[in-house]
């Protein structure tokens, strides 16, 4: 990655704008790559690494585990009531719980747990990258033999994606309980034609999408805030810089994702 870096630097600092930013482009794609393999291979993981991948992991999903499952739970029972009313009032209640699934449980609650992640541990460890290379904490490591990438960078991205996978898989689990006791309440009467429609929703080929952008998510908000902080050549090593570089890039990348989606769940 040394001499990849070089070049990128190079250019960054003697190019125009548009060859500026095919480079960036570039350079996220060639750390996201590498970083992907770093995590599968076994020999990233030392002691040290999985020291910080395990702290990294709970710093990142813990704190934020409970009041964020609660706000979505709040958030869930306000739209399913609007969602129920509104529908109601024209005639259409058979659809109106099969469309809160469809938009809040496969739609908008993976982008907000990417969000989540993205702007309460993602970012900012981007940008703690940005400090530890300014003060010569790399260096150091590497006098230490030990790798900065392996031992700082992966555990921050690998901590990036539990915290969203996790987030967005137990709030949609307690989306779609809530949902159910909004329309039903506490009863099982409504079990079988609640878990009838959930299956006519979750079809084969809704749930690879749903999974796969999911996945591809909690990659996006791990890897591009990394590289951002990793590879901030504009001369300025603030961590304002490299969280804003990190947050413009990362919004493009999950625009894109989400209409990718949406042109394959529903065209």
């Amino acid at each position: 990655m040394t001499h990849m870096t070089a070049l990128y630097r190079k250019v960054g600092h003697t190019s125009l704008t548009p060859v500026r930013w095919l480079a960036a482009w570039a350079r996220i794609t060639f750390f996201g790559a590498v970083m992907l393999v770093r995590a599968l291979s076994p020999a990233s993981y030392s002691p040290q690494t999985r020291y910080n991948l395990a702290r990294h992991a709970y710093v990142d999903t813990a704190p934020i585990l409970g009041w964020f499952t609660v706000m979505i739970a709040l958030f869930t029972l306000i739209i399913t009531r609007i969602v129920i009313v509104t529908a109601t009032s024209y005639g259409l209640s058979f659809y109106a719980l099969e469309m809160v699934i469809r938009v809040l449980v496969i739609e908008l609650i993976p982008l907000t747990a990417a969000l989540f992640v993205a702007l309460r541990c993602t970012i900012p460890s981007g940008a703690a990258l940005v400090e530890m290379r300014r003060i010569g904490h790399f260096r150091k490591l590497r006098r230490r033999r030990l790798d900065p990438i392996a031992v700082e960078v992966l555990p921050r991205m690998l901590a990036g994606v539990f915290s969203c996978i996790t987030l967005a898989a137990l709030s949609c689990v307690v989306a779609g309980v809530v949902a159910y006791l909004a329309v039903y309440g506490a009863t099982p009467a409504g079990a079988g034609a609640y878990t009838h429609m959930f299956g006519r929703v979750f079809d084969p080929l809704f749930t690879l999408i749903f999974a796969l952008k999911t996945l591809f998510f909690a990659l996006a908000v791990s890897i591009i805030p990394m590289a951002s902080g990793l590879n901030n050549v504009d001369g300025v090593s603030s961590r304002e810089t490299a969280a804003l570089q990190g947050l413009v890039r990362m919004f493009i990348v999950l625009l894109a994702l989400e209409g990718i989606s949406l042109v394959g769940n529903y065209i």
